[in-house]
């Protein structure tokens, strides 16, 4: 790639600039090889010619694409150099606000002098366990890389933050620790991390000041090593400090303040405790007031004070000693105040014995006064023979005195500091630290002295290792990747390093020179230019003879000599430490008595850390000053310590800039900032960054960024690296321009920008063409619009030509047809005038002719009309004379007839006697019932014994065929081979067994599928009925109002037509009496068929499990029911146990017998299914018909039936008393319990059977009855009525009949009704006395009952045929079976046949012996259930007798004792359990602690819940308080353990939580509160609590219940938070939408996981689903399940946010559609879990609202008002922070601008939002636990022998 291509039209570049540093440019016409000047064009539109040196072919720097702007990461830049690190730092800082950004491997930090929200709790948990890159920059980010490699590698870690004074170093350390706090907080309750914390406003009292340069400037260097062990918990901490500023103590310069503790301590003078110290304002003392002012705006010294006593106290210091601490500052200040005195011309100086200020200072400090103010201007003078007392002057005593507040400072930092050194010491053995260096960056000023130079000189050191550990990593990379290495030229500076430290550098020479007694700075100086003038880092300057120069890696700096002799000695009199050593004061003389163990001039506290570290302060002799060690001595032990402490550690990088001087927020200076890049090597990590392979792209990622530059046909290829090879090799003909890693590709500076370049040319092409053929088409279709307009406009204009030319035509035509139409009518005007005149001649004369004829017709009519009506009168006189004799003759001849029609009636009314002849006949058959009732128990008694005959014969017979195999085994004892084939047999037995069980097990899963299926449908049925009815009653109503009004019209017609119907009645009475005794006779012969068939040899059938009862009674009785017998044997295979239910034979057999009939059960269940939803949808079409007609009929049936069962229950309280009193008779005469059972037996079977019929009869009144009102009811006309009986009586139908009847019977049956109510209106007219009436009741109750019983047998036949041919083919079937049985026996040996028989013998007589066991227990149960029934009755008539007070005593006293022996033999379970105290521990250990939830599965939900709340009911129903107290207190204990141990097990947590909240509900719903109650049945109020109130139970039941909730939640938040942002936010659910973006060096980070923790949406899901099916599965309340999904979708929706919040590299366009389709993916299955109510769906509305923010429109003012309107869940900081991440993902997306931003600021500063930033993930909505009362009754529940609870008795 030549230049040529670089620098071509349209490329922009950076020029220098002497404002900006540098500035942009683009270049207007290509540049080629050998031109001199490049043609440009400046941002402001001006024309440059930038001058190219042909001899060094410098031409400027080439822009980065705009797409690459704004990158987290300084590496990630295609173009590496300093413009484009420049500009890069500068648009993230001004326009996007961010201050942090990466420079490969160090943090570069611009201090926005403002403060800002992203350094909350919430912030640090949201960095927490994320990958480097993964978020944005962030002083977090670094924190959680070092404390995650610590865990990981187990090797030490640094943090080394550097930077010029207020550039932020202090607070970034600050940050640092504050996240290890956090994140690593101590496991024991020492509270390590507050002390840490708490150490910060201690260390910046004593060691922070004002300077002009930054308001809270560190003034010494400190290294705190934070101590973890093995669980990476703070243990401990130990801090090192360096080179403390000490002469700010009494010296400031203007703008600048001494530390801050001075001020903070007058401040606070005021206070009651402080009154001693003589303290005023700080402006009255020396060492405060230098400087000028002495407030900071913002800061409040006195709170700031008060914040530093706390801390004092938290890390233990005590109040004396703070005390002491702050006497002495105070003292300090003091003694800057000295006022001292000249005497003798200057030589000699005294202070006053009454100076204040000396007074407070020898108090303050304990020393004698007298001492001190001698001392102070005098010194002592020690030669070999005497000792001098010498006089100082004025200059010498200030600088004394200051040397001794120096002194007196530096030593109580000490002191400070090895006081927090031991407060966070700890004994516990440290595992591995974290250090947090915070130093000093490169300084240079006009007057530089000897702090500058050891400052520089630190960070000389810094930046060599620094730069060696870039080179190390870039190393590593290559050598991980596979890339040939070759050696890149990096700066060392180990050169100027050995100018300083090496032997006779500079700090050598000027502790030789401090040696010499006499030595000067200005020697000194001579000697370094003497030594090193020709070194080439350093130099002399010209017009100075003081200074030099040093050549540093940042710059040159000039440093001036002077004050470094004195500075470096740092000496304080002898004689004045001496006098505070004998100080009062023990803290005081402490402080200098440490002189012996520690140089007096450093400023480092004692490590007491158990890093294995030599001490930074060599033990030398404080009282010999020749040996003394000096300041830069002590300073380059100390720096080479730290170096070993560092290389032993993996660093980290922070470096911190200042944007400006002004200390103004986000305003950013180009020149300080290059200056300060230059200094603190970032620049140089660029520069070496760009020597090597700067750009790295993943093969993934490169394919999918650049596949548009790839041809057709090598996508077609399955190898992506191959075709990215392929395709950089076409592309980039330099092969050294890029190298091929094993997972990466690897990019010289530039390349990237060049792909990019023809990416956008590839783009910029297609553009064109589609904008070219958009355009076309746009032309094409304005042309066709164009012509299409002037056709229309011809068109339109033809039109009208020629409807001009038309309206011509039509005229004309009009005007001659006007004139042909006119001469017509004159003409035709004429004509009819002669006409007129002519027949009006012609009327008059025809008119007189008429009138004469007339007159005479008239005449002769009248003479007609007068001859009529007098015959008329003539006839009519004749007829009435004749009608009269007739009628008189016809009333005698009628009332004869209608005597003898009486006599008729009256003998016909005497027949119907017959009625009380039906009555005689049921008595007749109540004795019938009691004679068949004996003939069964003889029956029974008759199986019993062939029973026991059959049994016989059976062990007879199995102990002939044992004989015989013993025999048959006896003879064939040598054939082993038999015996083989025999064992292989049973195997083979067994298997087909086994397979048989699952088969059963199959066959009874589809059984209860295909049952619940049917009672679901029934359910349904029974709805669509009710609907119905409902309906129905809603016609009836409309009806019966509509039917009032016409009662009267039609009562005469009904009354004619109902005698007509009485007569078809009497017909239709015969028919059916025929019909009846035909279908009598008919039955008769099926039963002899019947069994004859049974008594046939060769088959056997089971015996019918109805009773006799039923085939004589309308209404069937109690049998047993086949699905009852089924589930018994399934309860016996439960408790027998599988294993041995599995080798039972005769079970098997049962079983596999038993699904066969349950096979045929289900087929005949499907077949009636069928039938009745046929019959169902004909009746909903037949009710819909006859509702008009039912209503009234409804009603009045009602009215009637109320009325009869009132007298109905009369005459059974009647009977009942009699067949009391005939008991208790019976009882008394006879004690044998036998006959009173026998006896009470037949009465209770007479009076069941009497008043079956007596029923059957009350319905046939009522029926009668209503259709009699009915009758009287009906106001229709006769039309209405013939209507009526075609479309009633098609849906007639018979209350004791479910079958239906022909049509033609039915409109009979209908016609005798309406004839019978006819004529009941007329009774009186025909007989006085009623008898006819009565006689028609009689023939109506017989009909109805013969009726009844012919449907009935009807019935019965229809279902023995049935079961007849289910018989024959089951015989068909077993037919079969025995003729394949028979070929196989006949294709087998001899031997084999034998076998085979026995095999049948015993298979044939095992299902015998079962038949016969299946007749015994249906007998059996079938007993016991008229046993029960019998009890029933019994317990009734002990009821009414209890109720009756009239009976003697003795009887009720006799029926009393009766009643409790029938008490006593009920068994019924209770829905209580018992068990023994002792047995407590055992019942917590299965149920509770042993429990895996696995063992209940199968069972009722919440099984253990309701097992123990048995057991409690128990308690409290023998009123045992203390096992209720012991069992609960020990439930509760139980639950709690085993929670602890499965704290991580979402199932078990689950489960209890479930088991909880139920039994909670247990002890509300059976409390006995009225509240809780309402929804219990009878059956359950009587469980309910009878002696305790266990309302505080129910309380802690409450609490614990919530404490299992949140563990649940944290559980599962657990388990989702890894998911959320990989699966949510980094998914690429939409395949292809979103773009990749060039990485940086964090992308390629040490702590990224070696295996692909990525996870998708639909894992998210799975696990979701996962949840939703546990808690469902273990019975937990919905409205619970609903909380818990709320609360973790609230979690996903805060963490996606909170990292949408903190990563620029998702802030797109693309990753807002991906963010939207997952979320509604969320949705959906909210939908479909029925959870949409829950809450769950409101709580992603901010994430919802981020996305669509993402994929707004953001340029205009009408965008902000959407945003603003749209955006309701977001706060104004999160809207913000959105804009200003929004990154495009090409470069045909434009950027926000800041002016958008602004705006949307502008219509947001209404709002009240909080300032936090990002949502609290851990926030917990409070839960509720709504009471969910349980349908299930307590004795209706099995206890599974699983659960291991025999112990556990049933009540």
């Amino acid at each position: 790639m030549s230049t040529a291509q670089l620098y071509t039209k349209y490329t922009r570049v950076w020029i220098p600039d002497p404002d900006e540093v540098w500035r942009s440019a683009e270049i207007i016409k290509d540049y080629k090889e050998g031109d001199r000047s490049l043609h440009l064009k400046l941002e402001d539109e001006t024309l440059y010619e930038y001058p190219i040196d042909l001899q060094g072919n410098e031409l400027p720097f080439l822009r980065n694409p705009d797409i690459l702007v704004g990158e987290n990461d300084l590496t990630a830049l295609s173009y590496l150099h300093e413009p484009a690190v420049l500009h890069n730092l500068k648009v993230r800082f001004l326009e996007s606000n961010h201050i942090y950004t990466y420079c490969g491997i160090v943090l570069v930090a611009i201090n926005p002098y403002e403060q800002l929200p992203i350094y909350e709790q919430d912030v640090i948990y949201a960095y927490s366990g994320q990958n480097m890159g993964d978020m944005d920059p962030h002083i977090f980010a670094v924190a959680e890389e070092a404390y995650k490699q610590m865990a990981r590698d187990e090797k030490n870690q640094s943090i080394i933050v550097s930077g010029e004074s207020g550039a932020g170093k202090t607070v970034s350390a600050k940050y640092a620790m504050r996240f290890f706090a956090t994140v690593g907080g101590s496991a024991s309750e020492t509270n390590i991390e507050a002390k840490v914390l708490a150490s910060s406003p201690i260390m910046e009292a004593i060691g922070n000041a004002k300077t002009t340069r930054n308001d809270n400037s560190s003034r010494f260097g400190k290294y705190i090593q934070i101590g973890f062990d093995k669980r990476y918990h703070i243990i401990g901490a130990n801090m090192r400090t360096y080179l403390l500023e000490k002469s700010r103590v009494v010296f400031q310069a203007k703008d600048e303040r001494n530390y801050h503790i001075f001020y903070q301590l007058c401040a606070s003078a005021s206070l009651p405790e402080f009154k001693d110290l003589g303290l005023t304002c700080a402006e009255d003392f020396f060492y405060t007031s230098q400087g000028g002012d002495t407030s900071i705006d913002g800061v409040d010294d006195a709170d700031d004070f008060e914040k530093t006593r706390h801390a004092f106290t938290l890390l233990g210091v005590k109040e004396s000693h703070q005390m002491t601490i702050f006497r002495i500052i105070a003292a300090i200040l003091h003694l800057g105040n000295l006022e001292i005195q000249v005497e003798r011309d200057g030589d000699a100086c005294s202070i006053s014995s009454e100076d204040e200020h000396l007074n407070h200072f020898c108090s303050l400090l304990g020393v004698e006064h007298s001492q001190m103010q001698h001392w102070l201007c005098h010194r002592k003078l020690i030669t070999t023979a005497e000792t001098y007392v010498k006089t100082m002057p004025v200059q010498q005593v200030v600088n004394a005195r200051n040397a001794l507040a120096k002194h007196i400072y530096a030593q109580l930092f000490n002191w400070i500091v090895h006081h927090i050194n031991k407060a966070l010491h700890t004994t516990v053995k440290q595992h591995s630290f974290i250090g947090v260096l915070d130093i000093y960056g490169f300084e240079t000023f006009e007057v530089n002295s000897f702090e500058q130079f050891c400052i520089n000189y630190a960070n000389e050191k810094l930046q060599q290792q620094f730069n060696s550990h870039v080179f190390k990593l870039e190393q590593e990379e290559y050598m991980k990747e596979g890339i040939p290495w070759t050696l890149i030229d990096f700066y060392d500076n180990q050169p100027c390093i050995d100018l300083i430290e090496a032997k006779l550098g500079i700090l050598d020479l000027l502790d030789e020179e401090c040696k010499v007694p006499k030595g000067t700075d200005q020697n000194w100086a001579q000697k370094l230019y003497d030594r090193h003038g020709s070194s080439q880092h350093f130099q002399k300057p010209r017009m100075s003879n003081t200074s030099f120069i040093v050549l540093h890696f940042a710059d040159k700096v000039e440093y001036q000599s002077e004050g470094f002799l004195e500075k470096n000695r740092d000496t304080v009199y002898e004689e004045q430490i001496n006098i505070l050593k004998a100080s009062k004061y023990q803290m005081v003389a402490d402080l200098f008595q440490d002189e012996k163990d520690a140089a007096p001039t450093t400023s480092m506290g004692k490590g007491t850390s158990k890093i294995s570290v030599r001490s930074a302060r060599p033990v030398i002799k404080a009282a010999n000053k020749e040996h003394k060690k000096t300041v830069g001595h002590q300073f380059r032990n100390s720096l080479h310590l730290l170096m070993e402490t560092l290389n032993a550690t993996t660093p980290h990088y922070v470096r911190c800039i200042k944007p400006n001087d002004e200390k103004l927020p986000f305003k950013f200076d180009p020149k300080r900032a290059v200056q300060q890049l230059r200094a603190c090597g970032v620049l140089e990590t660029i520069r070496i960054s760009a020597a090597g392979f700067p750009s790295r792209w993943s093969y993934h990622d490169f394919f999918n960024r650049y596949r548009v530059l790839m041809k057709k046909r090598d996508l077609s290829k399955k190898d992506k690296k191959q075709i990215c090879q392929t395709l950089l090799e076409d592309l980039i003909k330099d092969p050294d321009k890029f190298q091929f890693g094993r997972t990466k590709i690897f990019f010289r500076a530039g390349q990237v920008a060049y792909l990019e370049k023809l990416r956008a040319d590839k783009f910029r092409a297609a553009t064109i063409m589609i904008q070219k053929t958009v355009r076309g088409w746009l032309q094409r279709v304005k042309y066709k619009r164009m012509r299409q307009a002037a056709v229309i406009i011809q068109r339109y204009t033809r039109g009208h030509l020629a409807r001009r030319l038309a309206e011509h035509l039509r005229r004309t035509r009009a005007a001659i047809i006007f004139q042909k139409q006119y001469r017509m009518l004159r003409i035709l005007r004429a004509f009819q005038r002669v006409r007129n005149a002519t027949i009006t001649i012609q009327a008059f004369a025809r008119g007189m002719f008429v009138r004469r004829i007339y007159h005479k017709i008239l005449a002769e009519h009248k003479a007609t009309i007068l001859q009529k009506y007098a015959r008329g009168w003539l006839a009519r006189t004749h007829f009435r004379r004749v009608r009269g004799a007739t009628i008189v003759l016809q009333c005698y001849y009628r009332r004869m007839k209608a005597r003898q029609q009486l006599k008729a009636l009256k003998i016909e009314a005497r027949s119907a006697q017959h009625l009380k002849k039906l009555n005689i006949g049921m008595e007749n058959k109540v004795v019938q019932l009691q004679r068949k009732i004996d003939e069964q128990n003889k029956e029974y008694k008759l199986l019993n014994e062939q029973l026991s005959t059959l049994m016989s014969a059976h062990s007879t017979e199995v102990e002939k065929l044992k004989k015989e195999l013993v025999q048959y085994q006896q003879s064939h004892q040598g054939d082993g081979n038999q015996l083989v084939s025999l064992q292989e047999e049973m195997e083979h037995l067994r298997l087909e067994l086994e397979k048989a069980h699952g088969e059963r097990k199959v066959m009874e899963d589809s059984y209860v599928k295909e049952k619940d299926l049917l009672r679901k449908r029934i359910s349904d049925l029974e709805e669509e009925n009710a609907l119905l009815k409902q309906e129905k009653e809603e016609l009836n109503s409309r009806i019966l109002c509509q039917s009032e009004d016409e009662f009267a019209r039609n009562t005469v017609e009904e009354n004619i037509q109902m005698k007509k119907e009485l007569e078809e009645e009497r017909s239709r009475y015969q028919n059916l009496v025929k019909e009846y005794s035909r279908l009598e006779q008919r039955y008769d012969n099926l039963r002899d068929e019947m069994t004859i068939i049974k008594q046939a040899p060769g088959h056997r059938r089971n015996p019918s499990n109805q009773s006799s009862l039923e085939s004589d009674s309308n209404y069937p009785s109690i049998s047993t029911s086949e699905i009852g017998d089924t589930e018994d044997v399934i309860q016996q295979v439960e408790e027998v146990g599988m294993e041995k239910a599995a080798m039972d034979m005769t079970l098997f057999l049962k079983l596999q017998k038993r699904v066969r009939e349950l096979e045929q059960e289900r087929r005949k269940l499907q077949t009636q299914l069928e039938k009745k939803e046929q019959e169902s949808k004909k009746s909903q079409v037949i009710e819909m018909k006859t509702e008009v007609t039912s209503d009234h009929e409804d009603f009045a049936y009602n009215s009637l039936k109320r009325q009869e069962l009132e007298s109905e229950n009369k005459k059974l309280k009647n009977e009942l008393n009699e067949l009391r009193k005939a008991i208790a008779d019976r009882a008394t005469q006879n004690n044998s319990s036998n006959d009173i059972q026998d006896s009470y037996n037949l009465l209770l079977n007479q009076l069941k059977s009497a008043n079956e019929e007596l029923e059957v009869r009350k319905e046939e009144v009522l029926i009668l009855r209503t259709q009699i009102m009915n009758a009287a009811q009906q106001k229709q006309t006769g039309k209405n009525m013939v209507n009526e009986r075609e479309s009633i009586p098609t849906n007639a139908s018979w209350p004791n009949s479910d079958k239906h009847i022909d049509q033609e019977d039915a409109i009979e049956a209908y016609q005798g009704m309406c004839e019978t109510n006819r004529k009941t209106e007329d009774w009186g007219y025909l007989n006085e006395d009623g008898e006819l009436g009565l006689a028609y009741q009689g023939l109506k109750q017989v009909a109805r009952l013969l009726e009844a019983q012919l449907q009935d047998q009807r019935r019965d036949h229809e279902e023995e045929v049935e079961a007849l041919r289910n018989e024959v083919d089951a015989m068909r079937e077993e037919l079969e079976k025995q003729q394949q049985a028979f070929l196989q026996t006949l294709q087998l040996s001899p031997e084999a046949q034998v076998e085979f028989g026995l095999q049948q013998e015993i298979t044939r007589l095992t299902n015998e012996n079962l038949d016969l066991k299946e007749l015994l227990e249906k007998l059996e149960k079938n007993e016991k259930k008229l046993k029960k029934q019998l009890k029933i009755y019994m317990k009734r008539v002990q009821d009414f007798e209890a109720s009756q007070a009239m009976v003697p005593a003795e009887r009720r006293q006799h029926e009393r004792n009766m009643q409790v022996a029938v008490q006593r033999k009920e068994k019924d379970f209770q829905g209580m359990l018992e068990y023994y105290k002792e047995d407590e521990p055992l019942l917590i250990r299965n149920l509770i602690t042993d429990l895996k939830p696995q063992a209940v599965s199968a069972t009722v939900p919440c099984l253990p819940a309701y097992i123990l709340y048995m057991c409690i009911r128990h308690a409290d129903y023998i009123n045992d308080d203390q096992k209720v107290h012991s069992l609960l207190t020990s439930t509760i204990n139980g639950i709690k353990k085993v929670l602890k141990k499965h704290n991580d097990d979402f199932e078990m947590t689950s489960f209890w939580l479930a088991n909880t909240c139920r039994l909670l509900h247990c002890l509300k719903q059976y409390s006995g509160d009225a509240g809780f109650m309402t929804q219990n049945t009878p059956k359950q109020n009587e469980h309910c609590l009878k002696n305790f109130d266990l309302t505080e139970y129910r309380q802690v039941l409450s609490h614990l219940s919530i404490q299992i909730y949140q563990q649940l939640i944290k559980i599962a938040e657990g388990i989702l938070q890894p998911m959320i942002v990989s699966a949510v936010l980094e998914n690429e659910s939409i395949q292809g939408l979103s773009g990749v973006k060039p990485m940086g060096y964090r992308n390629r980070s040490s702590s990224m996981a070696d295996g692909d923790s990525s996870y998708s949406l639909e894992a998210i899901i799975r696990q979701l689903n996962v949840f939703h099916g546990i808690m469902c599965d273990q019975g937990l309340d919905p409205e619970i399940v609903q909380q818990v999904f709320k609360q973790l979708f609230y979690m996903i929706n805060a963490v996606a946010l909170n990292n949408l919040l903190l990563r620029k590299d998702v802030c797109s366009w693309s990753t807002g559609m991906q963010l939207r389709f997952n979320i509604s993916q969320l949705e959906e299955w909210l939908r479909g879990k029925n959870l949409q109510q829950s809450g769950a769906a409101e709580t992603l509305e901010p994430l919802i609202q981020a996305a669509q923010l993402l994929q707004l429109k953001k340029k205009t003012s009408e965008d902000a008002e959407a945003i603003c309107s749209l955006c309701t869940s977001l706060t104004t900081q999160q809207i913000v922070k959105i804009l200003n991440l929004y990154t495009p993902v090409n470069e045909f997306e434009e950027r926000v601008t800041v002016a958008f931003i602004r705006d949307i600021q502008m219509h947001l500063q209404e709002r009240n939002d909080p300032p936090q930033l990002l949502l609290d993930f851990k926030h917990m909505f409070p839960v509720l636990f709504p009471f969910n009362p349980s349908s299930i009754t307590m004795d209706s529940i099995h206890l599974p022998a699983s659960l291991n609870l025999e112990f556990l008795n049933k009540v």
